[in-house]
């Protein structure tokens, strides 16, 4: 039997039962379809929180007082962790390639004008923080670099509250109180939108000392630094812990480099798009099960046809490719038309949803279709080797 043979008659015998065909191709496309529009999904998500951790930035260094491991001992009064302060900060600015260094303080106060008034985020933060975090004002100017210890009384509003507080008439200039303190609004940030839950429109941004006051704290919640594109990250982590370990005493502080909170939030997402495409994995299961139902009904259908093509002198791997190559037609056409249904899908609910994020990644849909057709391989694989097992005679026999 010539391929192009085998191939007609396994064309053939698909046409010949169009609706068997189709409910069996829908199995297969239905589970490709769920996989395809879950994984895109996943990845989009994946895509999404990503952006949102690099949008200031991949050469970022995170300071955070106490340590995030323990050896299991007591230490007792060698225990007490030293406050991270403005002095820090200023230390701090000595560590090679840093090229920036922002002393944080966050919290929630009362923001009012002379008619209203609001609960936001307050920023406690210095004058570099608009280039370690690029961030961008859209009027006026960003905090100057005062004394870090008396600074002036000056405020940044983000972009929703300028809108909520001021309208459209220009707020630069104007008076604003900050948890009862007055400030002079000098300046407008662009719109950043949300990270992580926390509207960063919503918000003003104040000096550092302010808001340690205003909070009653006498530590920093955080230390960044910004070092320079390229520079060697091991250099920049050995000096800080030089710097505050001498400062300090010992190493009482937790250092983070952006580059380790992107490695872990890779992995889970990863986790997490493998879990969603499992999900859909299952429908492909069910689709499996399908083929593997239709093709031994079409053993049995076909027994008198294989007895006559046995008796034609075909040999038993040729029987075999036969209906092998069914099951493989079919699943491949069904992950085809599944690839499509979920793809459409999947842009479908995003013009629909634009807040949900969707990314087809291709990889996960080759892998897919692959793992379609060698579902119709497995499931093919036993009904055709029955098939080719058949006695010639007994199956011309048959009724």
């Amino acid at each position: 039997m010539l391929p192009r043979d085998l191939a007609r008659l396994s064309f053939s015998a698909i046409v010949a039962q169009r609706l068997r065909s189709l409910l069996t191709t829908l199995g297969i496309a239905v589970g490709i379809a769920a996989v395809a529009l879950l994984t895109a999904i996943g990845s989009g998500i994946h895509h999404y929180i990503l952006a949102e951790f690099t949008q200031f930035g991949t050469n970022l260094v995170a300071i955070n007082p106490g340590r995030s491991t323990t050896f299991g001992i007591s230490t007792g009064v060698f225990g007490t962790v030293h406050p991270l302060t403005l002095e820090d900060s200023r230390a701090l600015k000595r560590v090679p390639h840093v090229t920036g260094v922002v002393p944080f303080v966050q919290g929630n106060a009362e923001v009012e004008t002379h008619d209203r008034r609001r609960r936001i985020n307050v920023f406690g933060t210095s004058a570099e923080a608009d280039e370690v975090f690029r961030l961008k004002t859209l009027i006026g100017r960003f905090l100057p670099a005062d004394d870090a210890d008396n600074p002036r009384q000056f405020a940044v509003l983000g972009s929703k509250t300028r809108q909520e507080l001021f309208g459209e008439h220009n707020p630069l200039g104007q008076r604003i109180r900050v948890g009862g303190e007055r400030y002079r609004v000098i300046g407008v940030m662009e719109p950043k939108g949300q990270m992580l839950g926390i509207d960063l429109d919503d918000s003003v941004y104040i000096p550092t000392a302010n808001a340690l006051r205003l909070f009653n704290r006498d530590s920093l919640m955080e230390i960044d630094l910004i070092y320079r594109e390229g520079a060697p990250v091991d250099e920049v982590v050995a000096g800080i812990k030089r710097i505050l370990g001498a400062r300090h005493g010992r190493e009482d502080f937790t250092i983070t480099t952006q580059q380790q909170m992107l490695d872990v939030l890779g992995n889970i997402l990863d986790v997490l798009t493998f879990a969603v495409g499992a999900l859909g994995g299952i429908s492909l299961f069910v689709g499996g099960i399908g083929i593997l139902t239709i093709m031994s009904i079409a053993v049995n259908e076909r027994t008198r046809e294989i007895g006559l093509l046995r008796a034609l002198g075909a040999r038993r791997r040729q029987v075999m490719g036969l209906f092998l190559a069914e099951a493989v037609v079919l699943a491949a056409v069904g992950g085809m038309a599944g690839l499509l249904l979920g793809i459409g899908g999947a842009y479908l609910l995003n013009a629909l949803v634009p807040a949900l994020p969707v990314h087809a990644s291709w990889g996960y849909l080759l892998a897919a279709e692959l793992l379609a057709v060698l579902i119709g391989i497995l499931a093919g694989v036993e009904p055709a080797r029955r098939a080719a097992r058949l006695d010639p005679v007994q199956a011309l026999r048959a009724e």
